[in-house]
């Protein structure tokens, strides 16, 4: 594993999904003489975008409006989001959504010719745009497409980014990436860097993510001094297809299907999600209620049916059912075919004629790289977007579809910010960057690649993470599970100082990729452990049941993760959230959960 060429471009985007390619379309048209790099682990087509299959949001229809889909997303968040950041998403989410449309995505249309949209959980109004149940697998392929236009976008596919390289005075300005076909350690160098690396799923055993998603990108961030923000909030999706991480879509119940028991009861009326209407009733589903409350309240209600013994027994586990037969063949196979594809095929059952067993599933990081509405985090030159970043729009709970044109606006704002800092700020010194990605390349070889170690295992250690995120850092938290959770990742941290690799070759050595994926993933359980403990209150996806209560006078704040040296465990920090016109209320869905006006403005 020697020291590879070193490789010079203006823009560095670490990232090939849906956000760095956004990003590197941004930097494209910002400045078209720019040469930009995409340093992707895979080949973009493979990255986790492409697995989405709900639909993406933005205010579109005459019944919508700005301010409901700001209001949405706030209180979705508990309050926790920064409004400015909000705004300006909502704002630019329309412009976004029709840009891809031009680009090539095939939104799914109403008779009349208009661009279709499906009700998602949380949002009092239909502004789910949508293809098919397919949604991400069109959005990438149209955003990869299109940046094949562009001469100046260079890709290096296979390339595991590993370092943040930093000139003198403190600007980002490159990477060390590894090449995996070769094993060779490279510097690609530019002027400002932008991470879209993708979310940590894969810290905990059940999950929708695919295992690339190993949290590297915010790790980097986390080496270099970034403060990761908000990682005490883990989404769970109320419907992941049991024993194997499999998402069946929000879009199932967008289109009317229904949540039982294993009394074939709905039991979502039982927790303040409003009333259980006949699925024959014209006004199912309902908007912002039942089957479409958030995410974060129906996974706590599967905990509750759960223990009080109301959930189904399976050899997965326990499970409720997701049932889709009153839909009908024809709905089914217009609106989710993949869907019942996904059923067919891994749960054996044919959702036309069975309903399908769901249970909770971890789906989404909320918080990430601490960033600001240009995108750009406190070191000059490095911005982040798309999950692994938090700006903040997703506070304490995500709502669903929220995060693909989350991913659109902010890839976009993060191309056309990183373009400026580096028309701003040219020059730096070529040979300190590359003896820091050199030394990075010696520490990897000297790390893992000792042939007298004889210790630890990565399936080992892997192994007791999930098993510490799992039962201490779960839907439901208390101050004994986080800190038994603290401490098994302390350990794991030290122990992971000994993993033993049996592979030692350079080209497409697999072990050594999972290898540095576990250290991602520990620093950034770390953060999440650390960050749930320290959080004294319940609110949105982190719910402790030793402080059952939300707690705006000492919680309403983001909290703030930096990574201490020697082991030690991470500073807390804490950050006001920011308020514009929206004070934080009571979290209401069902009935009451109407749009309340901005402070100031009547109704």
């Amino acid at each position: 594993m020697g020291h590879g060429t070193t490789q010079q471009h203006d823009v560095i985007i670490i990232g090939g999904g849906g956000a760095g390619l956004r990003a590197a379309i941004a930097i494209a048209q910002e400045n078209p003489s720019f040469s930009v790099a995409c340093v992707s682990k895979v080949y973009p087509m493979r990255s986790h975008t492409v697995t989405a299959e709900g639909g993406a949001a933005a205010s579109i229809k005459p019944n919508d409006s700005l301010e409901d889909h700001i209001y949405d997303t706030i209180s979705g968040a508990d309050w926790l989001a920064d409004q400015d950041a909000v705004e300006y998403f909502v704002n630019e989410a329309p412009a976004e959504m029709i840009q891809l449309e031009h680009w090539g995505c095939p939104w799914s249309r109403e008779p009349d010719g208009s661009v279709a949209v499906r009700p998602f959980g949380g949002m009092k109004i239909e502004r789910t745009w949508f293809a098919a149940d397919k949604t991400g697998f069109h959005m990438l392929h149209s955003l990869f497409q299109t940046t094949l236009k562009y001469g100046n976008i260079v890709r290096y596919d296979e390339h595991f980014a590993t370092k943040l390289l930093l000139d003198d005075n403190g600007n980002c300005r490159g990477c060390a990436a590894i090449e995996l076909r070769t094993g060779s350690t490279r510097a690609i160098l530019g002027k400002s860097v932008i991470i879209c690396t993708g979310g940590a799923g894969k810290a905990f055993p059940f999950t929708t993510n695919g295992s690339i998603k190993t949290g590297d990108g915010m790790a980097m961030a986390y080496r270099a001094g970034v403060a990761l923000k908000d990682m005490e909030f883990i989404q769970y999706h109320p419907t992941g297809l049991p024993g194997t991480g499999i998402l069946i879509t929000e879009a199932s119940r967008g289109e009317g299907g229904i949540l039982v028991n294993k009394d074939g009861h709905r039991f979502l009326q039982d927790y303040d999600l409003g009333e259980a209407l006949d699925v024959s009733d014209p006004r199912h589903p309902q908007k912002r209620a039942m089957e479409l409350g958030p995410r974060d309240k129906l996974s706590q209600c599967f905990i509750k049916e759960r223990d009080a013994g109301r959930t189904i027994e399976t050899k997965d586990g326990h499970v409720m059912h997701l049932d889709l037969r009153h839909l009908g063949e024809a709905k089914i196979d217009k609106k989710i075919p993949f869907v019942r594809e996904l059923a067919r095929n891994y749960a054996g059952i044919d959702p036309v004629h069975q309903p399908i067993p769901v249970r909770p599933v971890v789906h989404y990081v909320m918080g990430g790289i601490d960033t600001d509405t240009d995108a750009a985090t406190n070191i000059p030159g490095l911005y982040a977007a798309g999950e692994c970043a938090c700006v903040s729009i997703n506070g304490a709970n995500r709502l669903g579809s929220n995060s693909l044109t989350e991913l659109l606006v902010f890839g976009a704002q993060a191309g056309r910010h990183a373009a400026r800092f580096a028309m701003d700020h040219p020059d730096y010194d070529v040979s300190a960057l590359e003896a820091q990605a050199a030394d990075e390349g010696a520490r990897v070889r000297r790390t893992y690649f000792d042939a007298s170690r004889k210790g630890e295992r990565i399936v080992t250690l892997r192994t007791e993470l999930h098993d510490a995120m799992e039962d201490g850092a779960g839907i439901y938290r208390d101050a004994d599970s986080l800190q038994a959770a603290c401490a098994t990742v302390t350990d794991l941290r030290e122990r992971y100082r000994n993993v033993t690799l049996d592979d030692h070759t350079n080209s497409f050595n697999t072990e050594l990729t999972a290898a540095l994926e576990l250290g991602s993933l520990l620093e950034v359980a770390e953060a999440m452990a650390n960050s749930g403990l320290k959080r004294t209150e319940s609110r949105g996806s982190h719910q402790r049941t030793d402080h059952p209560e939300r707690n705006d006078d000492d919680f309403l704040a983001h909290s703030m993760a930096f990574r201490q040296e020697g082991g030690a465990p991470p500073r807390i920090d804490y950050k006001p959230v920011t308020i514009t016109k929206w004070p934080p209320g009571a979290r209401t869905y069902g009935a009451g959960s109407g749009l309340k006006k901005p402070a100031g403005e009547t109704t």
